[in-house]
């Protein structure tokens, strides 16, 4: 029988040795059963964590490589969004640049499984922070396309005309105005109402409200305007016992229409403008109205509308 002194001594006779190699036999178990574990890679959201008046004015990534390393089962079991990886910016206070660990959180299904190893790329991401402001900034809309030929736009509205946007002060602070997405006027030849997104180039502001306006245009058919000068007015339905003499014997023609070709190409007929003295039944001065001819499509002004005839006895002013 070996006594204790013995054994003792047999114990810690090359102790530095027995302890490297009992450490150097537990290692390479550990190796040998991570190497036997599987590995799933998530590309996971990255949420930003921040509650005061400090946020980032640089662009940043939207998503980090999350590697997950387990016992297969166990890995094909978490849910992606048991894994959430986050960045703390509380602790900033001024403005300036900072590298901000990335942190993660596990819940659900990713908890209390074991054996996990969790390793997240990059481990660390730069933040340039600012101070957060809002303001009114006004908003432009954007038009593509061409209305129908023939047809104008008189006026348009948008509400809301500004919006308020929030965001870093150095980009805010050149920030004059934001537009809407296009607007399509291709054939259009009559009123409407769409609601138009407004956009948003910079993912480091905020637009206040659901980002949107409501354009109403008013749209109308042009009218074409030609005017004809010295158009020769004409006496007709006078008594052949009488003779008639016009004051002004020629007037002025506006025409319009929505027919361009047929406004330019009007040639004024024989008698398209005239005097009717059907009811005149004696000599003497009279005011008469100036009658205008009709065109199908055509509209017609004159100027002046009416002028004055002097009526005598037909071969009165010979016998004088």
């Amino acid at each position: 029988m070996v006594n204790s002194g013995k054994f003792f001594a047999m114990v810690v006779e090359n102790w530095p040795v027995k302890v490297l190699s009992l450490a150097l036999s537990i290692f390479l178990l550990i190796y040998h059963r991570m190497s036997l574990l599987e590995t799933r890679v998530l590309n996971i959201p990255l949420a930003v964590e921040q509650l005061n008046a400090m946020m980032p004015s640089n662009s940043y990534p939207s998503s980090v490589k999350v590697s997950l390393k387990g016992e297969s089962q166990d890995l094909n079991a978490i849910l992606e969004g048991d894994i959430e990886a986050y960045v703390n910016l509380r602790e900033f206070k001024t403005p300036g640049a900072y590298d901000v660990a990335v942190q993660l959180r596990k819940k659900g299904t990713a908890q209390g499984v074991e054996p996990l190893q969790i390793s997240v790329e990059p481990m660390e991401i730069k933040f340039i922070l600012d101070h957060k402001i809002s303001k009114f900034v006004p908003v432009t809309v954007n038009f593509t396309g061409q209305i129908e030929t023939g047809y104008n736009m008189n006026s348009y509205t948008i509400e809301p005309n500004q919006v308020v946007v929030e965001g870093p002060a150095t980009i805010l602070g050149n920030l004059s105005e934001l537009y809407t997405d296009y607007i399509d006027l291709s054939a259009r030849r009559s009123n409407f109402t769409v609601d138009a997104p407004i956009v948003r180039n910079d993912p480091l502001i905020a637009i206040r409200g659901d980002g949107y306006v409501n354009f109403s245009a008013s749209i109308s058919q042009i009218i074409s305007v030609r005017n004809i000068s010295n158009v020769p007015i004409v006496i007709t339905g006078l008594d052949e016992q009488f003779t008639g003499v016009l004051e002004i014997a020629a007037a002025n023609i506006r025409i319009e229409g929505y027919d361009r070709a047929a406004v330019d190409s009007f040639v004024p007929p024989r008698e398209f403008l005239k005097v009717d003295c059907s009811q005149i039944s004696e000599s003497g001065d009279y005011v008469l109205n100036v009658y205008v001819g009709a065109v199908a499509g055509l509209n017609f002004r004159v100027d002046p509308r009416e002028t004055k005839i002097q009526v005598t006895e037909a071969g009165e002013e010979e016998s004088e």
